[in-house]
């Protein structure tokens, strides 16, 4: 099949340029692509907040958590310990008493 000469392209030529355009149509469509990426982005973007923010509380919590054990274990080892010191503390001041009593008692006899 013979082309009349106005139909007579140069093949190279035309692949250029349709190369050119669909170069053109690519860089046309990434600022497209890319904001469509953006909002995907942004609107995971409140989620990732929620989420991070949880396990910040998370960590703060077992934390707190830990702290709140370790005070509980020392008021209970001080309360154990506290009450034999106390019981013994008292029969030592009883028997100061009856000492100091007696004491008291003949030294005013001696006046």
């Amino acid at each position: 099949l013979k082309l009349p000469p106005s139909f007579n392209v140069d093949r190279s030529a035309m692949h250029k340029s349709s190369a050119m355009v669909l170069l053109l149509a690519a860089l046309a469509a990434a600022p497209l692509v890319n904001a469509a990426h953006l909002s995907q982005s942004s609107a995971a973007n409140p989620i990732r907040k929620v989420v991070t923010m949880l396990q910040a509380m998370q960590t703060k919590v077992t934390e707190e958590g830990k702290k709140a054990d370790e005070l509980f274990e020392k008021y209970t080892c001080y309360c154990k310990s506290s009450g034999g010191n106390l019981a013994a503390s008292i029969e030592s001041a009883e028997t100061k008493i009856a000492e100091l009593s007696s004491s008291i008692e003949s030294d005013s006899e001696k006046k």
